[in-house]
């Protein structure tokens, strides 16, 4: 897979990621909150697009379909079965595959409620008919789910939800690439690093960032193996954080609610 798809990030906004995985023909692309970048990209690239990815409502995600749907009409969009969109869709839920024979992979559904009710993430991995990469974790497109070092404010759901939503997402391969779509991940290492300061991977993982923003490069994609050792909101039992957070004897739900809390004011 990693051999014949091309990932691209098509920076929208002030912070946002538009990916693009495309083959050389035709193109996939996830969450596109504006179409204009996308449609240069695609024009420059001399591709068409194929598929539509959407894992949750918010206009920075979904803004630009109606655009590319004008311009790809035969486009096909996925988006979540429990949130509304008001362009057409294919209604996706939890354990449904997407099967994407044209580019070899297929697409597994996840359902991760917590930033809103409905937010889903895709899974991809090689088709299952066609032979698979060796030590290929295959690719996680997490919306506003999983940061890099960080995870989604909690707009609708719940710090139960969210951290529920977060466990199934580390039960993926550990080399699995994590691609979400905002480019939080300094910041968020700023934040890791107040909380648990002698995390060794958190402060390599603090300069390797800071070199790749200097260079106007993305600091994506992240890994899960990488948010294990660095993210905060997956290291709820480091006695370090708890001893930050002066919560020594309370439950993982309550230091992860804690986290969250201290993160919306950071």
């Amino acid at each position: 897979m990693k051999d014949t798809l091309q990932i691209i990030p098509i920076p929208a906004f002030k912070d946002n990621y538009i990916w693009l995985i495309h083959n050389g023909r035709v193109a996939i692309v996830v969450d596109p909150g504006d179409a204009a970048p996308v449609l240069e990209t695609l024009n420059r690239l001399n591709l068409q697009l194929h598929t539509i990815l959407i894992t949750h409502h918010h206009h920075d995600h979904i803004d630009g379909v109606f655009a590319l749907l004008d311009a790809f009409t035969e486009a096909d969009v996925h988006a979540p079965n429990l949130e509304k969109y008001a362009f057409r869709h294919n209604a996706v839920n939890e354990t449904d595959v997407i099967e994407l024979a044209d580019f070899n992979i297929q697409a597994t559904v996840i359902e991760v409620p917590g930033h809103t009710l409905g937010h889903v993430a895709y899974y991809i991995k090689p088709l299952e008919s066609q032979n698979k990469i060796d030590n290929d974790g295959g690719l996680l497109f997490c919306g506003d789910t999983l940061f890099g070092a960080g995870c989604g404010r909690l707009f609708e759901g719940t710090s139960t939800q969210m951290l529920d939503s977060l466990n199934k997402l580390v039960t993926l391969p550990a080399n699995t690439k994590v691609y979400c779509t905002h480019e939080y991940t300094l910041h968020n290492i700023n934040f890791a690093l107040s909380l648990e300061p002698n995390n060794q991977a958190l402060i390599e993982r603090f300069g390797e960032t800071v070199k790749l923003r200097n260079a106007q490069q993305p600091s994506l994609p992240s890994s899960i193996s990488l948010e294990l050792a660095t993210n905060p909101f997956l290291r709820c039992n480091s006695s370090e954080i708890k001893s930050s957070l002066r919560l020594l004897n309370v439950s993982y739900l309550e230091t992860f609610s804690a986290i969250r809390e201290l993160r919306n004011h950071y």
